[in-house]
Protein backbone atom coordinates (compact mmCIF):
# COMPACT_ATOMS: atom_id res chain seq x y z
CA UNK A 1 0.00 0.00 0.00
CA UNK A 2 1.33 3.35 -0.96
CA UNK A 3 0.32 6.60 1.47
CA UNK A 4 -0.36 9.56 -0.09
CA UNK A 5 1.13 12.87 -0.05
CA UNK A 6 -0.96 13.96 2.89
CA UNK A 7 -0.68 10.64 4.63
CA UNK A 8 3.12 10.46 4.76
CA UNK A 9 3.22 14.53 5.91
CA UNK A 10 0.78 14.24 8.72
CA UNK A 11 3.13 10.61 9.51
CA UNK A 12 6.00 12.21 9.21
CA UNK A 13 4.33 15.25 11.83
CA UNK A 14 3.21 12.29 14.33
CA UNK A 15 6.22 11.24 14.43
CA UNK A 16 8.19 14.67 15.17
CA UNK A 17 5.30 15.05 17.85
CA UNK A 18 6.31 11.63 19.66
CA UNK A 19 9.98 12.73 19.19
CA UNK A 20 9.08 15.85 20.75
CA UNK A 21 7.25 13.89 23.42
CA UNK A 22 10.60 12.00 23.99
CA UNK A 23 12.46 15.28 24.31
CA UNK A 24 10.00 16.62 27.07
CA UNK A 25 10.49 13.05 29.05
CA UNK A 26 13.91 13.54 29.23
CA UNK A 27 13.95 15.99 31.58
CA UNK A 28 11.16 15.94 34.39
CA UNK A 29 10.76 19.26 34.66
CA UNK A 30 10.32 20.12 31.24
CA UNK A 31 7.42 16.47 31.39
CA UNK A 32 5.93 17.74 34.87
CA UNK A 33 5.40 21.91 33.14
CA UNK A 34 3.72 20.12 29.81
CA UNK A 35 1.46 18.12 32.35
CA UNK A 36 0.13 20.83 34.49
CA UNK A 37 -0.19 23.28 31.74
CA UNK A 38 -1.95 20.35 29.70
CA UNK A 39 -4.02 19.17 33.15
CA UNK A 40 -3.39 15.58 32.83
CA UNK A 41 -1.22 13.31 35.37
CA UNK A 42 1.96 12.20 34.22
CA UNK A 43 0.37 8.60 34.90
CA UNK A 44 -2.27 9.16 32.07
CA UNK A 45 0.52 10.19 29.21
CA UNK A 46 1.21 6.56 28.58
CA UNK A 47 -2.09 5.29 27.96
CA UNK A 48 -2.77 8.89 25.52
CA UNK A 49 0.26 9.49 24.02
CA UNK A 50 -0.90 8.05 20.22
CA UNK A 51 -3.67 10.11 20.57
CA UNK A 52 -4.16 12.35 17.88
CA UNK A 53 -5.05 15.43 20.43
CA UNK A 54 -2.56 14.61 22.88
CA UNK A 55 0.42 14.89 19.77
CA UNK A 56 -1.63 17.94 19.24
CA UNK A 57 -1.23 19.18 22.61
CA UNK A 58 2.54 18.69 22.86
CA UNK A 59 2.88 20.31 19.38
CA UNK A 60 1.38 23.33 21.03
CA UNK A 61 3.19 23.10 23.58
CA UNK A 62 6.59 24.06 21.82
CA UNK A 63 4.76 26.65 19.97
CA UNK A 64 4.10 28.52 23.22
CA UNK A 65 7.42 28.36 24.25
CA UNK A 66 9.91 29.46 21.83
CA UNK A 67 13.08 28.46 23.81
CA UNK A 68 11.47 25.28 24.14
CA UNK A 69 11.18 25.21 20.51
CA UNK A 70 14.32 26.08 20.00
CA UNK A 71 15.76 23.34 21.88
CA UNK A 72 13.91 20.80 20.70
CA UNK A 73 14.32 21.63 17.07
CA UNK A 74 18.54 21.34 17.80
CA UNK A 75 17.87 18.74 19.66
CA UNK A 76 15.92 16.97 16.80
CA UNK A 77 18.57 18.39 14.48
CA UNK A 78 15.63 20.37 12.15
CA UNK A 79 15.31 23.89 11.66
CA UNK A 80 12.11 25.51 13.89
CA UNK A 81 10.61 26.09 11.01
CA UNK A 82 10.30 22.18 10.33
CA UNK A 83 8.21 22.11 13.88
CA UNK A 84 6.25 24.75 12.98
CA UNK A 85 4.71 23.09 10.03
CA UNK A 86 4.59 19.89 11.70
CA UNK A 87 2.88 21.05 14.53
CA UNK A 88 0.33 22.62 11.63
CA UNK A 89 -0.12 19.65 10.38
CA UNK A 90 -1.58 18.24 12.91
CA UNK A 91 -3.58 21.04 13.81
CA UNK A 92 -1.65 23.01 16.52
CA UNK A 93 -1.16 26.39 17.20
CA UNK A 94 -2.59 29.88 15.13
CA UNK A 95 -2.82 29.86 11.40
CA UNK A 96 -1.35 32.89 9.98
CA UNK A 97 -5.27 33.24 8.25
CA UNK A 98 -6.62 33.62 12.17
CA UNK A 99 -4.89 36.80 11.93
CA UNK A 100 -5.80 38.19 8.71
Amino acid sequence: MTLRPQDRTRAAAEAMAAEALAFLAGDEDRLQRFASLAGIDLGQIRDIAGQPEFLTAIMDHLMGDEPLLLAFAAHAGVKPEAVVRAAHVLGAGPWERDFA
